[in-house]
């Protein structure tokens, strides 16, 4: 999977997928008997093609063929999304993890699946952007469909909206689309705004919230418990896919939230608990961004393979000190001692009221007013 690689200067360095994997190793996840591990496969065109365009799809194969003659026209050959040599081949493995675990889940194998080198949600049906090639987490959802599902609900927590995800099921009910980002008005791609509704035979099943560029832990949370159970709830899945970018962290270089570690892991379990109560704990989880390689994506992936796996491990749990050790000799850096970063994520519940003065809570308002009364939902008092 470290193929999947833009060059040593590209901000998506695929070593964070290697030093996640190494502490999951060392905090003996891996070893678990509820754990299995399986070597993701290059994702077919047959597979491809169920979210993507055919002549998008060459295109890829072109450009890797011949890098220098990408030219941006689908997005890739630009600065953000370069072309590289085996680029088809590594995009589709990522696809291919994304597939495995649907397969997993659809056949009652797994209960909980993570693909924490998927979540590439900027891919569109026809075209690259924001680091993305092709979109696993859509191609796992069309799998789940296609074996029989009836509802699933795509839950995206990355710092950027997840456009290319909501782009591929716009005008598919079978397919609720919930993103909370940091707002288009200061970060890529520019989009996902409350009045992104979905299609004509889909309209409210697409769902942003636009979180003020400086939102917090607190914040988040109280926006996320303020908009996703209500709604999943209301949409009853059958699965539930998740997008866990960590690029939300304070200390990420692209990004302007001010996430923790802690607020993430806080997420992942409230998504592993809405699984459980909503639909028999079906639950595909993937990565996304996160590019703080040696102090964030590490302890926030391996906390949410935690959750998955049902283990022990939070926030205050210790970081192995061969894994800081490691990091400390490869990379020059100080890794946490802990996996959390000792934040309070207490955060204020909805119904203790709304204020009209903060930035945040007009945010949720627009989401609720948008979207709820869609779905038989009271935007004000439910």
């Amino acid at each position: 999977m470290l193929a999947y690689n833009f060059g040593s200067h590209h901000p998506m360095n695929p070593l964070r997928l290697d030093l996640t994997a190494r502490l999951l190793n060392l905090v003996g996840l891996f070893d678990l008997p509820q754990v299995t591990r399986e070597i993701p496969d290059v994702a077919d065109d047959a597979s491809l093609l169920t979210v993507h365009d055919a002549d998008y799809v060459q295109a890829v194969k072109d450009a890797d063929a011949d890098p220098d003659s990408a030219d941006g026209a689908v997005g890739i050959g630009t600065d953000d999304t370069p072309a590289f040599p085996g680029m088809h081949s590594a995009s589709a493995r990522m696809v291919g993890g994304s597939l495995a675990a649907a397969e997993a889940v659809l056949s009652g194998s797994a209960q909980h699946a993570v693909n924490f080198g998927g979540g590439l949600h900027h891919a569109g049906r026809a075209r690259a952007g924001g680091f993305c090639i092709y979109n696993d987490a859509a191609a796992a959802i069309q799998r789940l469909l296609d074996g029989g599902v009836q509802r699933v609900l795509y839950l995206d927590v990355d710092a950027h909206h997840g456009d290319g995800t909501q782009e591929i099921f716009w005008d598919d009910k079978r397919v609720m689309t919930i993103s909370l980002h940091e707002t288009g008005m200061s970060l890529f791609p520019g989009t996902g705004f409350p009045d992104e509704l979905g299609g004509p035979s889909a309209f409210g099943f697409a769902v942003n919230l636009a979180l003020p560029t400086i939102t917090s832990d607190s914040g988040f949370l109280r926006a996320f418990h303020a908009v996703v159970p209500q709604l999943a709830t209301a949409f009853q899945p059958e699965v539930i896919v998740s997008q866990h970018g960590c690029d939300s962290h304070r200390d990420d270089p692209l990004t302007n939230l001010r996430f923790t570690v802690d607020a993430q892991y806080a997420a992942a379990v409230a998504i592993r608990d809405l699984a459980s109560s909503l639909c028999e704990g079906r639950w595909i989880a993937t990565g996304g961004g996160g590019y703080n390689i040696t102090s964030v994506v590490p302890r926030s992936w391996t906390l949410l393979t935690a959750v998955a796996a049902g283990t022990d491990i939070t926030p205050s749990s210790p970081v192995p000190e061969p894994w800081r050790a490691y990091v400390k000799e490869h990379f020059g850096s100080t890794a946490p001692y802990v996996f959390g970063d000792g934040s309070d994520t207490w955060w204020q519940s909805w119904e203790a009221g709304f204020d009209p003065n903060e930035n945040l809570d007009r945010a949720i308002m627009a989401t609720r007013k948008a979207v709820f009364p869609l779905h038989g939902l009271d935007p004000w008092f439910d």
